[in-house]
């Protein structure tokens, strides 16, 4: 294109953006691919060339089931049928290729309730595939049509080859000038040499010889892990296995799983994702996996075995092993938005099918809602989103084998029009589904717009990771709590949240620390993050981190604070695992991983993320794993610790004694003053007398009852036990002071004797009589 062809495109760009302030309608320009060099050397707009074989034959097909779907034709000819629903689409095109990366393009002529589909005879499994999708291009009004780029079936069973992300993915001229009108200038470069390929996938496994362990909510210990960073560094796993669904199906890894006790793994986004561009340029890669593109397929680069479809079958093998050790498999899904980002984001899938379709727009249909902070919002609202979701859930348990989902971002799911709305279709669709309403369901009760944090509102079925818990433990440890009325919930059920409805304890997903933020161990070290790392100036990651860093930023040689840390650890831990509801592990909390102060290593696909299995090697760090394995055993063997119903507070029998009770260091009852006074010390009360429901088989469940003491001031206190009726006589099981945690001497006290109380510790005491 010659300099003034430049110059009038510009201009006409900049025409259209005032014609759509002043609501004309004008033509858009188009980039041929003949950009002149840049004096940076960038060479803009040179198409590469690909070749493309004639057509093979295309039979009608069917409508149904949406995807690529190997099977055998009328005749018994065997092919695959593609299906793609694409409600504004002119024409749609499956492009098959060889593995010289030749391409074969088939003509989808048949158009069936908007989808558009066909029978393609001797397609087999393995075969690499692609859509191409004509239309409109009038970014103006949402329309993002362009057949020049090569696009992922959302449907692909398998994908195979990596997202890189050079301009020629992007539908608009990337690199344009004036970057606030490059979306609408469209780029003609063909993106196929530059994208990864569906795969062709038949399996007919029928998971006849897998049994599900189908843990109760209450009796539920989560370990929340990154498939690749808990295998990347493990020393009895083989090199070549690690980083991979078989590493972590390796009885290596799942013998610290059965140690440890958890019953199963939220295992963080295996659906195949997709690098953001800003972090390519800086070298760095999405560790975490929260930039979901293929909402079917598992994502390759966890795959020791290949990327051709055999990932498919690796995942089912790891989902195996881990059922097999009695072990759910849960996974964090991300179908609030896409790796596509907003307007002048890549065109990968979902974009150039139909923009308008699958995406929340605003009323400038230019623009996307964004209530994810990611660039775009899928609209979930509308029947044909609706349907790539739960199809993508269903066929994640019934034919992948898990067990239950944690929805990031759910708020942004459950919005109708603008507005959270706990009867969105979401979340009627999933209640009423046979298949979904039966496995653990898990929201992020949380987005980024407005109206968006919703915790304790989801309706029942639901659980939910509770942030107040989280902040109500971190700030009673580093002593920042007014009072004890907030920890007194939290320590309970939170029965404040989620007491309604129908709803139970377990509907709390209680936890310390996730994927995002601290590390257990740099709670206690650090109070600033230290994300220099990422690139970005450390202006990433929050800075509510309600942490304490016991007297010195960063590691410490002074064995006075080392030894402070590690009770404030073992505090964290044992509050974490006592409280009422479903405890979650971070892994490595259990034995001291640290990321060095990074509270945001989503782009830390190294040493950095990855677990250190090398610190169990460390008497002080085998401790804290021991005294975790310690608690997740007290808790499955005591009811009283893990409740299906809520405390009422109320004496059950004539001697007085109630389901739960709170004390003051002196051995009386709290009263309404004490819970408004300011405090750093509560006593716990639980009685296993009146734990309500009864076992499988119609017994009266009954348990030893507890007493447990948190104490958060830097000075002993002396705490009066509490005597008859609530006790004549106490043992202690547990003293976090302590740190030595195997199994300490069960030292016995009176009721009504003043028992000292060290300092930033908690005690647990059973009742013997």
């Amino acid at each position: 294109m010659s300099s003034a062809a430049e110059q009038e495109a510009v201009e006409a760009v900049s025409n259209a953006a005032e014609a759509v302030r002043s609501g004309r309608a004008v033509p858009v320009p188009q980039i041929d691919g003949r950009l002149k060099e840049r004096p940076n050397g960038q060479v803009r707009g040179q198409v590469v060339r690909v070749h493309t074989r004639p057509g093979a034959p295309v039979w009608p097909g069917s409508s149904h089931p949406l995807g690529a779907r190997f099977h055998h034709g009328p005749d018994g000819t065997a092919g695959t049928n593609f299906a793609l629903w694409a409600q504004g689409a002119e024409a749609v095109e499956v492009c098959l290729f060889d593995e010289a990366g030749a391409e074969t393009r088939c003509t989808l002529t048949e158009h069936t309730h908007e989808i558009w589909h066909g029978f393609v005879p001797g397609v087999r499994p393995g075969q690499r595939y692609g859509f191409r999708v004509h239309g409109r291009w009038d970014p103006w009004t949402g329309a993002r049509y362009n057949p020049a780029k090569l696009l992922l079936d959302p449907y692909a069973r398998a994908v195979d080859g990596d997202f890189t992300l050079p301009p020629e993915v992007y539908a608009h001229v990337r690199d344009w000038p004036q970057q606030y009108i490059a979306d609408t200038v469209r780029d003609d470069r063909d993106s196929a040499p530059f994208v990864p390929k569906g795969v062709v996938v038949h399996d007919d496994d029928d998971w006849a010889d897998d049994v599900r362990p189908k843990t109760p909510w209450a009796d539920s210990v989560i370990y929340e892990l990154h498939v690749r960073g808990f295998t990347m560094r493990h020393p009895g796993i083989p090199e070549e296995l690690r980083g991979t669904y078989a590493g972590l199906a390796h009885p290596a890894a799942i013998e610290h799983l059965t140690r440890l006790g958890v019953t199963a793994v939220e295992l963080l986004p295996v659906h195949q994702f997709a690098h953001e561009d800003h972090l390519l340029r800086r070298g760095l890669r999405n560790y975490w996996g929260y930039n979901s593109i293929g909402y079917f397929a598992p994502h390759a680069g966890y795959s020791a075995s290949g990327t051709a479809g055999q990932q498919v079958g690796e995942f089912k093998r790891m989902v195996r092993a881990l059922h097999a050790a009695g072990i759910e498999v849960i996974l964090d899904v991300v179908y609030n938005h896409t790796a596509e980002a907003g307007e002048l984001g890549p065109t990968l899938s979902l974009r150039g099918i139909d923009n308008r379709g699958y995406y929340r727009l605003q009323s400038d249909q230019r623009r996307y809602s964004d209530y994810t902070g990611c660039g775009n919002t899928l609209h979930a609202g509308r029947p044909h989103v609706l349907r790539l979701i739960t199809d993508s859930l269903r066929y994640w348990v019934t034919e992948m084998g898990v067990d239950g989902f944690r929805f990031d971002l759910a708020a942004a799911l459950a919005r109708s029009m603008h507005d959270v709305d706990m009867l969105s279709p979401f979340l009627a669709v999933i209640a009423q589904d046979p298949v979904l309403r039966r496995v653990k369901l898990i929201a992020e009760p949380w987005d980024v717009g407005s109206g968006g944090y919703q915790v304790g509102a989801f309706p029942p079925l639901w659980t939910e990771w509770n942030d107040r818990y989280r902040d109500a433990v971190r700030d009673f440890w580093r002593g920042a709590l007014p009072d004890v009325r907030d920890l007194g919930y939290r320590l309970s059920g939170s029965s404040d949240l989620y007491a309604w409805g129908g709803r139970r304890p377990y509907a709390s997903v209680n936890f310390v620390t996730a994927h995002d933020g601290f590390t257990l161990r740099d709670l206690v070290t650090y109070e600033r993050k230290h994300n220099d790392g990422n690139g970005e100036a450390n202006r990433d990651g929050t800075n509510d981190n309600r942490s304490w860093n016991c007297g010195a930023e960063g590691e410490s040689d002074d064995p006075r604070i080392g030894v402070l840390r590690r009770r404030q650890l073992r505090n964290l831990l044992t509050t974490l695992l006592l409280s009422t509801g479903v405890p979650m592990l971070v892994a490595g909390d259990e034995f001291g991983r640290t990321q060095d102060g990074n509270n945001n290593a989503y782009c830390q696909d190294n040493e950095t993320g990855w677990v250190d299995w090398s610190l169990l090697e460390d008497p002080a760090w085998q401790s804290l794993f021991a005294l975790a394995s310690r608690l997740i055993a007290l808790r499955h063997a005591h009811p009283v610790l893990r409740r299906r119903a809520f405390f009422s507070g109320r004496s059950q029998g004539a001697d007085g004694l109630r389901d739960l009770a709170w004390f003051t260091p002196a051995g009386a009852e709290m009263t309404e003053r004490d819970w408004y006074a300011p405090a750093g010390a509560l006593g716990m009360y639980l009685s296993g007398r009146d734990i309500p429901g009864r076992d499988e088989r119609g017994r009266q469940v009954t348990d030893d009852s507890f007493l447990a003491l948190l104490h958060s001031g830097d000075r002993p206190v002396a705490w009066v036990l509490p005597q008859a009726p609530w006790a004549e006589e106490y043992e202690v099981v547990l003293d976090t002071s302590s740190e030595a945690q195997a199994d300490p001497p069960r030292t016995r006290h009176r009721g009504g004797r003043t028992l000292t109380v060290p300092a930033r510790s908690v005690l647990l005491l059973r009742v013997v009589s």
